[in-house]
Parts: C-alpha cells; sequence; structure tokens
C-alpha cells in the first residue's frame, strides 16, 4: 500500500504540473499570436495618417480599432482600451477593441474543464483500485504466513468483494481442510502411538516367559525329556503371539493413511475434458509436446468432478515425467455402461514385469530412479476411482504405455 500511496503523490504532482504548464503555455502563446493584431493595425494606421493624413483612414477596413482621437480636453478619458501615439508632433489616441479576449478565456475554461475531467476520472479509477481491490488484498497478505506457521483455527474475514469473493473463500476452504487435515493427523498419530504402547506391552509378557525358559534350560532345569518337550512348545506357543502382535503392527503401519474426501455426483465429461485441456494444451505446447484430445460423445459421469480432474492430471503429469516428450494423446471408449479414458504417451521406460506394481504406494519403477516423486501418484488415483465406483488400469503396446481410468456413466 505504501508504494501505491507514493504512485498516488506522484500522479498529483504530475497533474498539478500539467494543469499549471498547460495555462501557462497556452497564455503565452495567446499573448504572442492574440495580443498583436490590434498593434499591427495601429501601426498601420500611423504609418498611413503620416503619409496621407488622417482623413485618409476609414475604420471600417479595421478590425481592432474603433476611434481615433487628436489631442483635446477628454484626451485621456474613454470607456475603452486605448493606446497613445504621436504623429507629426501630435498626440493621436486609439481606442481598439480586444475581440478575442473573450474567446480566449473561454479556451482556457474548456481546456482547464477537460484536464479536470480527467484528473476526476484519473483519481476516481485509483480510489477505486486502491479501497476495492488492493485494501481488501492487503487484509489478505498476512493469511499464508498465518497458515504456514500452523495458525488454522482463525477464519478468514469474508469481504463481499467481486474480484476477491471467489478467492477469499478458496483461502477459507483451505484453511478448514489444512484443520481437518491437520486434526486427522493428530487423531491418527495418537491412536497409533496407542496401538504401538499397547502391542509393546503385550509383548513384554511372552517375551519374558521366553527369556525364562531359555534360561531354565540353559541352566538345565528341565532333566526330564518330556518336560524339556513341554517348556520348547511353550516357547513356540509364545513366539507365535510375538508374531501376532508383530503382525498387527505391520497392518497397521498398511493401513490408509491419507483421506480422500469424495462428494460423488453428476457432471458432463465435456466439463472434464475441457479443464483438462485448458490446462495442458498451452503448457505441453511450450516443452514442444504433441498433445492430442480424440473426438467423444459427451455424456453424464457419475463421480466427483474436481477427484476426476485430480486422476487424469495425475496420469497426465507422469506422461510428462516418464515419457519421450513427443507425443501425449488421450481417447475415448465405451464398454459396459462405463466410459474409459485413456491417457497414452510415447517412450515408455517401465518393464511389463512391472506394471502390476505401478498403483502400490511408495512403489517406484526402475525407470524413476532419476526422477523426482513419491510414489503414491498412482496408488491416489486407484483410491480415488475406487471410492467412485470406478477402476484404473495400465497397459505397454510397443513403445507406448496407456493408463486408462474407468468412469461409470450416470
Amino acid at each position: 500500500m505504501k508504494a501505491f500511496n507514493r504512485i498516488f503523490l506522484a500522479v498529483t504532482i504530475l497533474v498539478i504540473s500539467v494543469f499549471a504548464v498547460v495555462n501557462i503555455i497556452f497564455l503565452r502563446a495567446d499573448d504572442i499570436s492574440e495580443g498583436r493584431p490590434y498593434r499591427v493595425e495601429i501601426s498601420r494606421i500611423v504609418h498611413e495618417i503620416e503619409k496621407n493624413g488622417i482623413d485618409s483612414i476609414n475604420l471600417s477596413d479595421y478590425e481592432y480599432v474603433t476611434a481615433i482621437t487628436e489631442q483635446n480636453d477628454d484626451f485621456y478619458s474613454s470607456e475603452s482600451d486605448y493606446m497613445i501615439c504621436e504623429i507629426n508632433g501630435n498626440l493621436y489616441r486609439f481606442d481598439y477593441s480586444a475581440k478575442n479576449d473573450d474567446s480566449k478565456t473561454k479556451t482556457i475554461m474548456t481546456l482547464n474543464t477537460i484536464i479536470g475531467i480527467m484528473t476526476v476520472i484519473i483519481f476516481s479509477v485509483m480510489f477505486y483500485v486502491k479501497y476495492k481491490i488492493l485494501s481488501p488484498f492487503e487484509k489478505l497478505t498476512d493469511v499464508p504466513y498465518e497458515l504456514s506457521k500452523g495458525n488454522l483455527t482463525s477464519p478468514v474475514q469474508e469481504i463481499k468483494n467481486r474480484f476477491f469473493g471467489k478467492f477469499i473463500w478458496g483461502v477459507d476452504m483451505l484453511r478448514e481442510n489444512m484443520e481437518k487435515q491437520k486434526e486427522r493427523e493428530l487423531n491418527l498419530q495418537r491412536e497409533k502411538k496407542m496401538l504401538l504402547l499397547s502391542l509393546s506391552h503385550d509383548i513384554k509378557t511372552p517375551l519374558s516367559a521366553i527369556k525364562l525358559y531359555s534360561k531354565a534350560l540353559s541352566k538345565g532345569l528341565y532333566e526330564s525329556r518330556e518336560k524339556q518337550l513341554e517348556i520348547a512348545e511353550s516357547i513356540n506357543t509364545k513366539a507365535d503371539e510375538i508374531e501376532g502382535y508383530v503382525s498387527e503392527i505391520i497392518t497397521a503401519s498398511r493401513e490408509d493413511f491419507l483421506s480422500l474426501d469424495v462428494n460423488v455426483s453428476e457432471f458432463y465429461l465435456s466439463e472434464l475434458v475441457n479443464k483438462i485441456n485448458l490446462y495442458y494444451k498451452e503448457k505441453l505446447s511450450l516443452v514442444h509436446t504433441e498433445f492430442t484430445i480424440s473426438e467423444y460423445a459427451d455424456c453424464l459421469i457419475k463421480g466427483d468432478c474436481d477427484r476426476c480432474i485430480e486422476v487424469i492430471q495425475n496420469v497426465i503429469e507422469n506422461a510428462v515425467k516418464y515419457g519421450d516428450g513427443r507425443k501425449i494423446a488421450i481417447n475415448f471408449s465405451e464398454e459396459e455402461g462405463c466410459i474409459l479414458v485413456s491417457v497414452t504417451n510415447s517412450g515408455n521406460t517401465l518393464e511389463k514385469s512391472e506394471l502390476t506394481h505401478i498403483f502400490e504406494s511408495f512403489w517406484r519403477g526402475t525407470n524413476a530412479e532419476n526422477v523426482n516423486g513419491s510414489g503414491l501418484g498412482l496408488y491416489i488415483c486407484r483410491q480415488l476411482m475406487r471410492k467412485m465406483n470406478g477402476e484404473i488400469f495400465a497397459e505397454i503396446n510397443d513403445e507406448n504405455i496407456s493408463v486408462i481410468s474407468v468412469f461409470t456413466k450416470a
């Protein structure tokens, strides 16, 4: 806002300077161009009188000079503007009318009015920008900083502004989602911690028994063969107990660690395609990747439109990262009441033996050694598609790989 205030001050100074300069230049030019005519006429009349006398003067031939008076008692009394000149030893008074004064004044007033109107418009626009655009936006400048610090409890104040209304709503939704996600993560961490504490406590009992039996055996406390076999069987039972607890820990660690909310509704296939095309057409053209979308029959699809867009985007991003950058194509087909959206990229480097693993969490193929990633993109895609009663799978055809998303028709 301080930068805008400096701009505002600079514009104010500029407007005042324009007012002053224009008026000064206009007045000076006016004096030069329009102040001379009556003097020129008087000079011509003086020259004519000197040569031919005053009787040779016909005032109707002159535009500015209205009267010529020789010196008398009322010589200096006149309601008109006049000049006095000496001709052949006599004084003459030349009355004149500066007919251009009114037009000059009107011109200056008109010019100043135009500049004034332009000034009002400029300042009105600047005030509008300041109070309707910059001021509301300035109130949001601290929001990203607060979110980065983890301050998620304070809601973003709503502002009735057509420029930032949707943006503010989106920021507040982001804050709420981050707050919910943070709460879910804390609950998940708490539950996992409680589970680990519980299992750790449960493991101690059979572990202590195993240690006790082992010491007894090592010291030869059980001499009979039957007792030794009984103790060995007890050790085996306790080991099975521990193995069961370990299995529970492994199962808990493999549970879904992502909270993926899906709002299933109905939307048109064209809405999904148009948004994907809008985002990737320019992006891929900049890297000289041929991007094509085949023809399709528009229809209603069941699912969450935003999540479906997320799925296709994840697939295309993978195609960009792991393809050769020559071609990415989206094709459509229909089977048994479902719409199949296939994203195919050239330059496949994935082994067919690895194809069945690409939708597993944290799994990365041998072709991903030098590519940044987490191994979660396609895993998230599968989870989302299944929550929308859909499916996703992949195929390899020669040098091309296709990832096909199956959407249910409404």
